[in-house]
């Protein structure tokens, strides 16, 4: 009965072995892929390195390797046992430089000589035995304690215990209820990687590791583990963020449910179905693929089921339930212009089939100019038509009327028209809005629909109106959002703010008065994007700059006629001297922001005038808002330094 528990343990210990380097694993991908720019994120990623190292090695040991193997993977896990320390200690110092202390010198010092005692330990482990020492015992190899491991073990603790020191100041220094709980979680979470990779069989007797207790302590050891490592990404994962907390926890939930949660299964169903024989008439072997791939796809409905339910219950417990639905359903309920256009082709295209033509072409009337909006078959010469006879085709559709509720039939040129108006912004009893017209190739000398057709056509008619109202629609929301969202978005870096104490020095260079770089330019690009008028220029935080306080007087007082003032003022600094050239590249940063902004150009003519592609523009145009921001950040400077 003992060797049954035993080996039911044994298999227990390299199932959460491997399950632990898929955590950790998963935690330090995961880590990888937010802001590295932050010290916090860096030093943690460091650690959850360390973590998987050791465990990685452990579960590799657990696949019986060679005796050469054997012995070089357990010298090798101190790779992730020495660092580890050091580790500890770098990632509380991040943490006390995130809560307004950063060092003075002294930390950082440190840090550089604990980094170098863990590579002195290294090269003792792998290279030498007088830290440990291999020893052959019932079959299998073990290490045992050597000369230096009591001076090595002292490091580790007083590292250890530093570490949670630093991280018990960077908790005092938190000013917010929600600050100092999460801080508190890291405190005693990240004792967890130390807890784990601590190498326990080097203080064993011989055969000790394999005992019942010790088994038992051990799969115990990393259930805690396991859970504490989750338990210690929650808290991380708030550092270096630039996005919302809700929008982190968020984040933070579906990958774990859909990441490492699903790794664990897999890998469960792995190790525990290959020791057996049959399992419904079927080799183990054989039923393995199966029994993965049903737990996964089973694991991944029932988290698409019930992840509404955990995010309801664990990230929004407080939110009201209609704004929340309306938030969580805009990006489902809205279309992108994509996808009005293909919807506007789908129309044109059945037009076509229908009516047995191969030109059809919806045309958007903008700024009293037509501009083909969708088109289906070749409309070359028609295109040059319809730039040509701009003002007989705006007579002809404002003088038509529709007879009976139907949309009137006119004829020009090679095509049928049939005009289209906006149901969303006329009102009944008034004249409606013309907003376009589609045309369709010419059939015949005279219009010649039957009834019937006539009657579908109209169908297909409303809907292209009602598509093209959509466009519009899309256009002016997106408008709105372009200059609204750069307004109310919060980063994590001006929380901190208020959420920590202000430190000595170089932490007022974190609390600065001059506005986050990025945030900046997006409040920059939605302005530019405004200059004549929108929320992006009129609700703007940019009219907060004292360079915009300057010039009201100049400007009747009006804040979004100063702020106007001082973007032109910024783009004519762009101005290189002399004639200007559109070819010219010296030139390309100015013409851009005064042909797209300024002028109002589109994106395919500017790109025309400039000789250049339009992915090539869109990137310049980048570079040239970027240019602007600067700009104004140094004329902010330069008049707050007077």
């Amino acid at each position: 009965m003992e060797a049954l528990i035993q080996g039911f343990l044994s298999l227990s210990n390299e199932t959460l072995t491997a399950a632990a380097v898929v955590v950790t694993a998963s935690l330090l991908l995961y880590n990888l892929t937010r802001n590295l720019n932050d010290r916090v994120a860096r030093s943690s990623s460091i650690v959850l390195a360390c973590v998987t190292a050791a465990y990685t090695c452990d579960s590799f040991l657990s696949l019986d390797p060679s005796r050469q193997a054997y012995e070089a993977t357990l010298r090798l896990q101190w790779i992730g046992i020495a660092v580890l320390p050091a580790a500890m200690f770098h990632l509380s110092d991040a943490l006390l430089a995130t809560t307004g202390l950063p060092s003075r010198g002294r930390r950082r010092r440190i840090i550089r000589i604990l980094y170098a005692i863990s590579t002195t330990f290294i090269v003792a482990a792998a290279f030498t035995n007088i830290l440990i020492q291999p020893i052959q015992e019932a079959g299998t190899i073990g290490l045992r304690a050597s000369t230096l491991l009591p001076l090595f073990l002292l490091y580790f603790v007083l590292a250890t215990g530093i570490a949670f020191i630093n991280v018990q100041r960077a908790r005092d220094r938190c000013l917010t209820r929600d600050t100092r709980r999460r801080m508190g979680y890291l405190q005693f979470a990240m004792l967890t990687p130390a807890f784990g990779v601590f190498p326990y069989s080097v203080l064993l007797g011989p055969g000790q590791e394999h005992t019942l207790i010790v088994l038992l302590l051990v799969n115990a050891s990393n259930v805690v583990v396991i859970l504490m490592l989750l338990f210690l990404a929650y808290p991380l994962a708030f550092f270096g963020s630039r996005i919302p907390d809700r929008v982190v926890k968020t984040e933070l939930l579906r990958f774990v449910l859909r990441g490492p949660a699903t790794g664990l299964l897999a890998l469960s169903v792995i190790i525990f179905i290959t020791p057996a024989t049959r399992i419904m008439g079927l080799p183990g072997q054989s039923f393995m693929p199966f029994a993965v791939v049903a737990v996964v796809l089973l694991w991944q409905w029932t988290v698409a089921l019930t992840l509404p339910w955990l995010e309801k219950r664990l990230i929004y417990p407080d939110e009201n339930d209609d704004q929340l639905n309306k938030l969580q359903n805009l990006t489902d309920q809205l279309l992108t212009r994509n996808d009005l256009l293909q919807l506007l082709e789908a129309i044109l295209a059945a037009v076509c089939d229908y009516l047995q033509v191969g030109t059809a072409m919806a045309v958007a009337l903008k700024n009293n100019q037509p501009e083909v909006v969708a088109a289906v078959g070749p409309i070359e010469p028609l295109d040059k038509h319809l730039e040509n006879g701009t003002n007989e085709l705006k007579s002809m559709l404002n003088g038509s009327t529709s007879e009976n509720g139907a949309f009137p039939v006119l004829e020009w040129e090679e095509l049928w028209l049939v005009p289209l108006y906006s149901k969303r912004r006329s009102t009944p009893g008034e004249t409606q809005i013309l907003i376009g017209f589609m045309g369709i190739q010419a059939r015949a000398t005279e219009i010649d629909f039957t009834p019937e057709e006539h009657e579908t056509f109209v169908t297909y008619v409303e809907r292209a109106a009602q598509t093209m109202d959509d466009l519009d629609l899309q256009a002016e929301i997106y408008a709105a959002l372009e200059g609204l969202l750069p307004q109310i978005s919060m980063t994590r870096t001006r929380a901190a703010e208020v959420e920590y104490r202000i430190g000595h020095q170089s932490s007022a260079s974190q609390i600065a008065p001059n506005p986050d770089r990025e945030q900046f330019i997006d409040l920059v690009r939605a302005a530019l994007r405004h200059y004549w008028g929108g929320p992006g220029l009129t609700r703007s935080r940019l009219i907060e700059m004292s360079i915009v306080n300057k010039a009201l007087p100049e400007n009747d007082d009006n804040p979004a006629r100063a702020l106007r003032a001082v973007l032109t003022k910024a783009i004519e600094s762009q101005r290189p001297e002399g004639e200007r050239r559109m070819l010219s590249p010296e030139w390309t940063i100015y013409n851009i922001l005064d042909l797209r902004f300024i002028e109002k150009h589109k994106v395919r003519d500017v790109a025309a005038r400039l000789a250049l592609s339009e992915p090539d523009l869109y990137r310049k145009q980048r570079i040239a808002i970027e240019t602007v921001a600067d700009t104004l950040m140094e004329m902010e400077m330069a008049e707050s330094e007077l």
